[in-house]
């Protein structure tokens, strides 16, 4: 049987307005599968997530039960760990995992007590849909699913137009783009650029407060190191905001621990700008080696010494920034998305 007529449910912590980069490919997707024709329900999930409490996993079961049958159930992983109690059922439906990365990765939370409900859940999938190629290979290698049972579609970018920065000069723009969690590691970031004092540049740090403790200790460390003037945490910005972050800024960084893809590190290549990352999970292989500087996860010694370079160097920063254009130009587009996101639902549903 083919997707034509099929309604599709997706399950989804609240609230799916959230800005970030998984929620934001959650959009993408359902405003995709709508332009193809497809019915797709988003059903919020109360709660906390992703480690679960009483009212997430209540939230899931009645979620669960109002999906009609002939329905295909889709969970984002970031809700899947409140479904362990469900995982038979799940089976039964053959739901679709749709994995950015393992919920057991993200630093900060209790990763014993996640690695266990998502080694009992991602093998009862009856497909999980990872947003790069290493998160698809880590889930076979660490979690026991088939090969077979997974498929891939990475995000998408838009055109957009090209960072000028401070091309004529002076302060260099530093643009951080990620949700302010430990796993993101903008404190590295910032521990880092507190032994470039000497240079002349400023830091944007652009992301919502999804962990306010962590948040508070963020702009804490920031004056801790001398820095209060030169870094600026804007909270979550989208649209034209956020275009206009970009657009002023020379150097993208981002000191992450762990990333499924890489979708904010993408959307810098998407405008040109040289980016300073780590190794810290796929978003090494988004960016190609001539347009970043790359460190260890939670090295900020030599991270504080690549950056120096690219801050320093403007003739170093603008080969970068060409390849940074070209690598941009190449990587998929959103269109294409949707239909290659409803053929890996096919394999599970066709």
């Amino acid at each position: 049987m083919s997707l034509a007529g099929k309604s599709l449910a997706l399950l989804v912590p609240a609230p799916f307005s959230t800005l970030s980069g998984g929620y934001l490919y959650d959009r993408r997707m359902v405003e995709g599968l709508r332009g193809l024709g497809h019915a797709v329900e988003v059903i919020e999930l109360a709660g906390q997530h992703p480690l679960a409490d009483t009212a997430a996993e209540a939230a899931a079961g009645a979620a669960l039960a109002a999906v009609p049958e002939e329905s295909i159930v889709v969970i984002d992983g970031l809700g899947l760990p409140a479904f362990a109690p469900l995982a038979g059922e799940l089976s039964r439906r053959r739901a679709i995992g749709l994995i950015h990365h393992p919920t057991a990765l993200e630093t900060g939370q209790d990763a014993e007590a996640l690695r266990a409900r998502e080694m009992a859940l991602f093998p009862a999938m009856g497909r999980l849909i990872a947003t790069s190629r290493l998160t698809a290979e880590r889930l076979v290698a660490d979690f026991a699913v088939p090969a077979g049972s997974v498929g891939v579609v990475e995000p998408g970018t838009d055109p957009a137009g090209r960072a000028r920065g401070g091309e004529s000069g002076g302060t260099v723009g530093i643009i951080s783009v990620g949700t302010l969690t430990p796993r993101k590691g903008h404190d590295v970031l910032l521990r880092a650029l507190a032994r470039l004092t000497d240079l002349d540049w400023r830091l944007s740090i652009v992301g919502g407060a999804r962990d306010t403790v962590h948040a508070h200790g963020l702009a804490a460390l920031a004056e801790e190191l001398g820095l209060g003037q030169r870094v600026t945490f804007t909270g979550e910005l989208d649209g034209a905001a956020l275009e206009a972050a970009y657009a002023a800024a020379d150097i993208f960084a981002l000191a992450t621990w762990w990333e499924g893809y890489g979708m904010a590190a993408a959307e810098a290549l998407a405008r040109g700008l040289p980016c300073a990352i780590t190794e810290g999970g796929a978003i090494a292989d988004v960016v190609p080696k001539p347009a970043c500087i790359i460190a260890a996860p939670g090295d900020h010694n030599s991270f504080s010494r690549a950056l120096r370079r690219v801050i320093f160097d403007p003739a170093l920063r603008a080969e970068m920034a060409e390849a940074a254009w070209a690598a941009g130009q190449a990587l998929p587009r959103w269109e294409d998305r949707a239909a290659k996101f409803a053929a890996e639902l096919e394999l599970a549903h066709g």
